[in-house]
């Protein structure tokens, strides 16, 4: 399921990548037009990322072909998902295999360097960039960078539903 949401989602997208398509520029380059990451703008056009008011006139200014009616689309909250056969898909098999073989090492040094947490999905930004690497050789380097989220102690004295009941 494209941009989740069934087959009206699917046309959406077909939509939005027509846009893109005809704009004759990469994920990369309406990104740096629209100050986005180009992960940022490939959601955007995937409908896996909600479009902001404020960031609608430099990604318009960036993809001259989107419509007001994509645009008013693309405001709107997505459904985000994913169809489960595109893990098949190489690229992303890969990235999976990269998070599940070096995941448990990278928890056990976000444990360490900022403690018992985890890293946010949702205050979250993503890159991919393409440089060459020492032998010169074209590499992919793709960046995580996410909000760093403590977990809580689980204190009755600050459960907020707790202190506003009425105890008899």
């Amino acid at each position: 399921m494209e941009g989740g949401g069934g087959e009206r989602a699917v046309g959406v997208v077909r939509r939005l990548m027509a846009a893109k398509a005809e704009s004759r520029k990469s994920f990369s380059e309406i990104g740096e037009e629209a100050g986005l990451t180009n992960v940022y703008v490939a959601q955007l056009l995937r409908r896996q990322a909600q479009l902001k008011p404020e960031t609608a006139p430099a990604l318009r200014a960036a993809v001259p072909g989107l419509t007001d009616d994509l645009v008013a689309l693309m405001m709107e909250p997505p459904f985000r998902s994913y169809h489960p056969d595109i893990v098949h898909e190489p690229a992303i098999y890969r990235l999976n295999e990269a998070v599940m073989h070096f995941g448990e090492s990278i928890k056990e040094i976000i444990n360490e360097e900022f403690g018992d947490g985890i890293m946010s999905a949702i205050d979250f930004y993503c890159s991919v960039d393409k440089v060459q690497g020492a032998d010169g050789k074209d590499r992919v380097v793709v960046t995580f960078d996410g909000k760093y989220l403590p977990y809580s102690e689980q204190r009755s004295d600050h459960m907020m539903s707790r202190l506003t009941r009425k105890t008899s």
